[in-house]
């Protein structure tokens, strides 16, 4: 079973560590956001640095900000030190975000990542991107030694953005997205786009928060204060609503061992093929219990 872990340090020696401790775990990959805190991938490029035996990943950094040029150069050369390791997830962020925080259009958000991963794939594979859209136009190559093909997961939950993401890149990355919601509408929509395009079976990554406790009660009371926003946001809202869930609370992990492993247990049944734990509550605990899966 492949099972990842988000990180949830604040500075790069507490993420050194984390990556480090999940690695002697056992676990399979070590995954951080891109948000308002640490950049991601300079980050990453340390752990990977420190921390030879995990893969990594970004969920995710968002595409506006960073001309599709400057990230592939970003992302080989974090994969150059990681050798091979890193899994580059992307994704549009919300409209808040990009327009009222950054003052940037985020005028037809799927026609934007279409013309974003037709400059990002080429050079990712170390081939010449020549493409002139509507909104982004690079005519360039890069020269990165050692820096091997990476695969690309975004994060696409609506119908056009997962037949995207399943027709040109290696998968998906969710959050916030149950098992119902994987079974019926995710995993049998990005398979299908992958399918069609004559590409191989597709990822999809599943991130959830997940508590240990006996006490659970208390643990969902913490996970709708701690994920409230979530719930708000519209592309999440709308997998939550598919889901019947109220919030995120709803379709947290929580619970003892055998709760927590049969949620895991039932995301990978769903169509997950990687799921990633989001421990906010009893670390230690959870990430043990989650750890006896990988036997």
């Amino acid at each position: 079973m492949h099972i990842g872990v988000f990180a949830d340090a604040r500075t790069v020696d507490q993420l050194v560590g984390e990556a480090r401790d999940c690695a002697d775990r056992g676990f399979a990959s070590f995954w951080i956001p891109q948000i308002f805190q640490l950049d991601a991938i300079t980050a990453l490029a340390i752990v990977a640095h420190e921390v030879p035996d995990i893969a990594l990943g970004t969920a995710v950094i968002p595409t506006y900000p960073r001309h599709p040029m400057a990230l592939a150069a970003q992302a080989l050369t974090l994969n150059q030190v990681a050798g091979g390791r890193f899994t580059l997830g992307i994704g549009l962020s919300h409209q808040i975000v990009i327009e009222s925080m950054l003052g940037l259009s985020y005028d037809k958000p799927v026609r934007h990542l279409r013309e974003y991963l037709s400059i990002l794939l080429p050079l990712l594979h170390g081939e010449p991107a020549a493409f002139a859209g509507e909104t982004l136009t690079a005519n360039v190559t890069l020269d990165i030694p050692d820096a091997t093909p990476l695969p690309v997961v975004v994060a696409a939950l609506g119908a056009q953005m997962l037949k995207l993401a399943g027709s040109r890149t290696e998968g998906t990355v969710t959050w916030m997205t149950g098992p119902a919601t994987i079974k019926d509408h995710v995993a049998p929509s990005i398979r299908a786009a992958a399918s069609d395009a004559g590409r191989p079976e597709p990822r999809v990554v599943s991130a959830l928060p997940v508590a240990v406790t006996d006490d659970p009660d208390a643990a969902r009371e913490e996970a709708g204060r701690l994920f409230a926003i979530y719930g708000m946001l519209p592309a999440y809202r709308a997998m939550l609503d598919r889901e019947g869930a109220a919030g995120p609370a709803d379709v947290a992990i929580v619970g003892d061992a055998a709760t927590v492993k049969a949620g895991i247990e039932g995301m990978i049944e769903a169509g997950t093929t990687e799921f990633v734990a989001v421990p906010f509550h009893n670390r230690d605990e959870t990430l043990d219990v989650v750890a006896s899966l990988l036997g």
